[in-house]
C-alpha cells in the first residue's frame, strides 16, 4: 500500500518524485530499490499523460471558448518570445535542467508543460524528461539519505 501512496506523490504536480522520495524513505521506510521505482514510474506517468491529454484539451477549449484560445495563443506566443532565445541556445540540456533541478515549480510537469509550449516532439522530450526525472531522482535519494545518516549521528 504504501508503494501505491508514493507512486501517487510522484505522480503529483507539486511533490513530484521530490516529495515522494523522502517520504517513502523515512515515512514509509521503503526499501531503495522500490522507492526509487514507484517514484519514477509515478512521475513519468504524469509526463505520458500531460502528452497524451494536454493537445486534445487545449484544441478542444480553444474551439469553444475564444477568450481561452486567446489568452493561450498570447501565452505561447510571450513564453516563446521571451525563452525561446535560451531554449535555440540549451536545447536538450535546458529540458534536462529543467526537469533534473529539485526546486519549486521545475520537475517532470514543469517540463512537459515547457515541452509542448515549444513545440519539442514527444519522442525527443520524453527521453531528455526521463533522463531529467534519473537525475532529480538521484539528487533527492542522495539529500534523503544524507540527512538520515545526519539525523542518526546525532
Amino acid at each position: 500500500m504504501n508503494e501505491f501512496f508514493t507512486f501517487l506523490i510522484a505522480a503529483s504536480p507539486i511533490s513530484e518524485l521530490r516529495g515522494a522520495i523522502p517520504v517513502a524513505l523515512t515515512v514509509y521506510k521503503l526499501p531503495l530499490f522500490s522507492v526509487l521505482f514507484w517514484s519514477i514510474l509515478g512521475n513519468m506517468l504524469s509526463v505520458f499523460l500531460i502528452f497524451w491529454l494536454l493537445p486534445p484539451l487545449s484544441n478542444w477549449f480553444s474551439e469553444r471558448f475564444s477568450s481561452f484560445g486567446r489568452f493561450f495563443d498570447w501565452l505561447f506566443r510571450y513564453t516563446q518570445r521571451r525563452h525561446s532565445r535560451k531554449f535555440e541556445i540549451y536545447k536538450n540540456l535546458a529540458l534536462v535542467v529543467l526537469v533534473a533541478v529539485p526546486l519549486p515549480f521545475t520537475g517532470a510537469w514543469t517540463g512537459s508543460l515547457a515541452a509542448f509550449v515549444f513545440g519539442i516532439p514527444y519522442k525527443k522530450a520524453v527521453p531528455l524528461i526521463f533522463l531529467g526525472v534519473l537525475i532529480a531522482a538521484t539528487l533527492v535519494t542522495l539529500a534523503t539519505l544524507g540527512i538520515i545518516n545526519v539525523i542518526n549521528k546525532s
